[in-house]
């Protein structure tokens, strides 16, 4: 029998999310992504249960219901024991609707889901794939990522999320997903918080910038598909025409130190600041402060958060030709859409962009796309429509 929920999306539901950690305890793209989401679905009065790994006991003044299944620290077979055995213990009432956002923590429950709950599964990425591009030791083989781990999950699936059409194609392509169970809802930003409120030079003065030079701003995470290296190189391609500007990068990774000395290699260590962690509150204020916000990624990227995080705050962006970002841009601003994902593209690009002789949005043009296109409470709603339609 369907609930009244699946048959009425405007009743209040109760939704399981099982996610990864706790934003921003743990920052990145998928733990901002289940934050801002559950947030406004509880806005909404929907009661809301995050299930997760590393999770708070509890949050102030939080509607939500955290639920924490294991220790991040712990080794990996004990973490996955232990999330089976938490959520076998801590499980009372029935959902609405279930919501998936990261196979591993996934894998273990499967057979404990509820029957008859349609379960959504949002694809932040293809994490096997993605893992055999970092030269990093893996605990789990690519392997056993693809075809145990995430084939499972995908396969106990009844719908899918995807952030942009690239990554629906990856799904398609490579996990044999039909496309009549796969739903394109770009992702969201907070322009409560993501917004232009400072001037620039207020902006810089907050954060200890120079007030006299080009900014260019970049958070990623430190790691080799997100194309540091290949900006570095296009910074000394551009130098001996624009000599006077900051690189600052936010974030951190194991390739911090390799791209510290690349910086030094070629005499860009007076241009390029690494701010490591940026606290949160400061983002905004960052994105304020910059001229323009690069995001030069290689390969992987699903939707390009900060694009839209950075137009919210009326910065305009550049970015690769790469997954999801052209589908944000594309419609708002192709030019500032690089010819390709080499250094020599990334440099002419940025080179026309601080020369400003490539049209560059205005600051609020860049603020009120952000608005139209990706505001939270809309991309929410759009999510939860698709989570609590009937099954198929």
């Amino acid at each position: 029998m369907k609930s009244n929920q699946e048959n009425d999306t405007s009743v209040s539901a109760y939704i399981l999310c099982v996610g990864a950690g706790w934003f921003p305890k743990t920052p990145g793209g998928l733990e901002r992504y289940v934050y801002e989401l559950t947030q406004k679905l509880a806005a909404n009065q929907d009661r809301i249960e995050i299930c997760g790994v590393g999770l708070p006991e509890s949050e102030p003044n939080s509607q939500i219901k955290l639920t924490n299944l294991a220790s991040p620290d712990a080794p990996i077979l004990q973490r996955l024991w232990s999330i089976r055995n938490n959520f076998k213990k801590t499980r009372v009432t029935k959902p609405d609707a279930i919501n998936l956002h990261f196979a591993l923590y996934s894998f273990p429950i499967l057979d404990l889901l509820p029957k008859g709950v349609p379960i959504t599964y949002n694809f932040h990425g293809p994490w096997a794939y993605e893992s055999k591009q970092e030269v990093v030791h893996q605990q789990i083989t690519v392997l056993l990522k693809h075809r145990l781990i995430e084939k499972s999950t995908y396969d106990r699936s009844d719908r899918f999320i995807v952030l942009s059409k690239a990554f629906g194609q990856i799904l398609h392509q490579k996990y044999q997903v039909p496309w009549d169970k796969i739903h394109i809802i770009p992702g969201g930003v907070d322009i409560n918080r993501f917004q232009t409120n400072l001037s620039r030079q207020e902006a810089r003065a907050k954060l200890g910038w120079p007030q006299d030079r080009p900014i260019i701003f970049t958070t990623r995470r430190l790691v080799c598909r997100v194309g540091i290296d290949k900006l570095l190189e296009a910074l000394a391609i551009i130098k001996p025409r624009i000599p006077d500007f900051l690189l600052a990068i936010a974030g951190r990774g194991h390739m911090q130190q390799t791209l510290q000395e690349q910086a030094a290699e070629l005499g860009l260590s007076d241009r390029v600041k690494f701010l490591g962690f940026l606290p949160d509150e400061q983002l905004p204020i960052a994105y304020q402060a910059a001229d323009v916000t690069v995001m030069p990624s290689q390969s992987f990227e699903g939707f390009g958060l900060a694009i839209v995080e950075s137009l919210a705050c009326g910065t305009p962006v550049l970015c690769t030709p790469v997954g999801g970002m052209p589908e944000i841009l594309e419609p708002f601003s192709p030019q500032l859409i690089t010819s390709s994902t080499e250094a020599s593209a990334i440099a002419e690009r940025l080179e026309q962009v601080l020369l400003r002789t490539v049209p560059i949005p205005s600051r609020e043009d860049c603020y009120q796309y952000a608005v139209a296109n990706f505001d939270w409470h809309k991309i929410a709603q759009s999510v939860r429509k698709v989570m609590l339609a009937s099954p198929f």
